[in-house]
């Protein structure tokens, strides 16, 4: 895969993942949060599914081996992920700008998890520090309140730090597999059983579709979040996690913060701050940082330096 195309798929990544956050919003207005999720990949997976059949010879998971691949998927980077996501972003005290500085940890915490599991994976001193760096630019770009973010709602923040570590163990773990699994399949399967672990969830809490307003923009939120953050950004999300390994492509998590902005202002008019456009300046510093090798081999491919 060229760098071009890499780059442009990691942004198409950010942007999808980045604009989804004013589609939960407006969605936990009319779904109960557990449920909101499980719909969200009961959709999704649905569509992946017949995408899957489409495309690869055998769209069925085999052997012990590749379902042990979709059980990491379904339960860490599905069901976890989302379900303590949704909880703890439906709690007022959690700010969109306090959970996206926690879900900022993501990148640090696959670095953690991956010298357990992904010994090749580990980051050079450098690389480290362009991965703080990043968390820092994060960090300013969302302007958290540090009172507020020490202060009520300390449950519900650790939800969403749970969150945060189920993704970046899930992405461990499956880079880790040495299953030739076709993703397409693997990523529908993940979907439709963590849609089930999710409903099972939803069940305990006492989450009801009775619960639910089927607005114009409860459809539409759940739509755009199963279609474009579900179904195409994992499909783009395990084709970059093959190409670039956990700690890399989970530095998207930097990067849809502005994203977020970005659609904030257009589509909700919301200003964006002086903290927005230098919290982007420190985390393209971060991002140069860990890729720094990856950047000086185009710049020399393009003549631009020796």
């Amino acid at each position: 895969m060229s760098r071009i195309r890499t780059l442009s798929l990691f942004l198409v990544l950010a942007a999808v993942w980045g604009s989804a956050f004013m589609a939960i919003n407006a969605g936990l207005a009319y779904f109960p949060p557990v449920l909101f999720a499980a719909f969200r990949f009961d959709i999704a997976g649905v569509v992946m599914l017949a995408y899957a059949a489409f495309v690869v010879d055998d769209p069925i998971p085999r052997g012990r081996d590749e379902w042990t691949v979709v059980a990491i998927g379904a339960t860490l980077i599905i069901a976890a992920y989302h379900a303590f996501l949704f909880i703890g972003e439906s709690d007022p005290a959690v700010t969109s700008a306090i959970a996206a500085v926690i879900v900022s940890l993501s990148p640090v915490l696959t670095t953690v998890f991956a010298r357990a599991f992904l010994p090749s994976e580990r980051l050079t001193p450098i690389g480290v520090l362009g991965l703080l760096v990043g968390l820092v630019g994060a960090v300013v770009l969302a302007a958290p309140d540090p009172g507020n973010l020490a202060g009520s709602g300390t449950v519900s923040k650790f939800l969403v730090l749970l969150a945060a570590a189920s993704f970046a163990l899930g992405s461990v773990l499956t880079r880790a597999s040495d299953d030739e699994m076709q993703i397409e399949t693997m990523e529908a399967w993940s979907m439709l059983v963590g849609a089930g672990l999710t409903h099972l969830l939803a069940l305990a809490l006492g989450e009801s579709v009775a619960d639910v307003a089927w607005t114009t923009e409860a459809v539409l939120s759940l739509a755009y979040l199963a279609i474009a953050a579900s179904g195409l950004g994992f499909l783009i999300y395990f084709h970059l996690l093959d190409q670039l390994g956990p700690i890399e492509i989970n530095l998207v998590s930097y990067v849809a913060p502005i994203f977020a902005a970005i659609s904030g202002w257009i589509f909700l008019s919301e200003g964006i701050a002086l903290n927005t456009i230098v919290g982007f300046l420190i985390i393209c510093a971060g991002f140069a940082l860990v890729k720094r090798s990856a950047l000086r081999s185009a710049l020399r491919e393009y003549g631009v330096v020796r």
